[in-house]
């Protein structure tokens, strides 16, 4: 049962042109993408779509006025890095950045060319941006989570188990962003009355022999906290969760689909359509430093109903019906 329109439906083609305000002798305008997926990743096609649609929300038609060259996540910083070196040799008048490392690995390559970013957790604590009322250099985009959201995921877990004792949180503790949603968890759990202990997300086979000891323990719960290495890991996470029937919060939509039990975050799509509107001022000759970052618009519930049956747990009809999508 889905309650909410997506553009996930469309491929880059699906994306009809309209009349292109360029004249037929104009060149193109250049731009980058660099994606933290692979190429081959379906979150990619439809976030890909949903900068094409904003585009053409601006008048721009991708191949008629303007053209956009791709690089992807391979396996690897040092990779990474090679990648921003050579989109960053390549020129572009403007790139889409996706993650916070691969602004991080462009913000090394570059100071100049201008970077506009999507699905960044904390620009200030990593440095892009001085603020998000002024940026003040040449980065500014879209950030992808509030960390009040971090006390929800606790509180949802409370709710499909009333009688929830412990709360393992997988996080990151490499990236600055962690520290906020630890505080945030931290607090919720002292008022929730729950034991919380902190694994790094990084190590997966750490995590899953650490997981294998805490699902021994009655009432007991997992939320993963918003990061690159919890989105790398996504599969194995899921499939720890239901080898260990462990009840879990991600926060990404995307972990739902994937058989994850419940998704509670941001829509990391439509944050795509509205960095067009960026690179289309950058473009015109605004200057990312008077572009001030902006947070999500809204935040989405999912409830996976087959992977609750399969763990054997009976989602609150509270729950389902503040769902904004039920997976049947």
């Amino acid at each position: 049962m889905r309650r909410r329109s997506a553009i996930g439906a469309l491929g880059l083609t699906a994306v009809a042109p309209r009349l292109a305000t360029a004249q037929s002798g104009e060149r193109p305008a250049r731009i980058a993408v660099y994606m933290d997926v692979p190429a081959d990743d379906t979150r990619a096609s439809v976030r890909l779509a949903a900068f094409a649609q904003g585009l053409q929300e601006t008048g721009r038609v991708i191949g008629r006025n303007i053209r956009i060259d791709h690089r992807w996540r391979v396996a690897g910083d040092e990779q990474l890095q090679v990648g921003a070196r050579a989109l960053v040799a390549a020129a572009p008048a403007v790139i889409l950045a996706s993650s916070s490392p691969v602004v991080a690995a462009l913000q090394r390559e570059t100071r100049t060319i201008p970077i506009v970013f999507v699905a960044v957790i904390d620009p200030v604590g990593a440095g892009f941006v001085e603020s998000f009322a002024r940026p003040g250099g040449n980065i500014t985009g879209f950030t992808s989570i509030d960390y009040d959201v971090a006390g929800k995921w606790l509180e949802i877990l409370r709710e499909v188990d009333p009688a929830l004792r412990r709360v393992a949180m997988l996080d990151d503790p490499s990236v600055p962003s962690t520290r906020g949603q630890v505080a945030v968890a931290e607090s919720a759990a002292s008022a929730l009355g729950l034991a919380l202990t902190r694994l790094d997300v990084r190590d997966i086979d750490a995590v899953e022999r650490a997981l294998g000891d805490f699902a021994q323990l009655p009432h007991a719960g997992v939320v993963v906290a918003a990061s690159s290495a919890a989105g790398a890991g996504r599969d194995r996470l899921i499939a720890a969760m239901a080898r260990l029937r462990l009840p879990a919060v991600y926060p990404y939509d995307h972990f739902a689909p994937a058989g994850g039990l419940i998704a509670y975050g941001p829509d990391l799509v439509d944050p795509f359509r509205r960095a067009a509107d960026y690179v289309d001022r950058v473009l015109r000759g605004a200057r990312p430093a008077e572009l001030p970052v902006q947070a999500p618009n809204r935040l989405e519930l999912i409830v996976n109903l087959r992977t609750a049956r399969e763990l054997g747990i009976a989602v609150p009809q509270t729950l389902l019906l503040r769902a904004d999508e039920v997976i049947e």
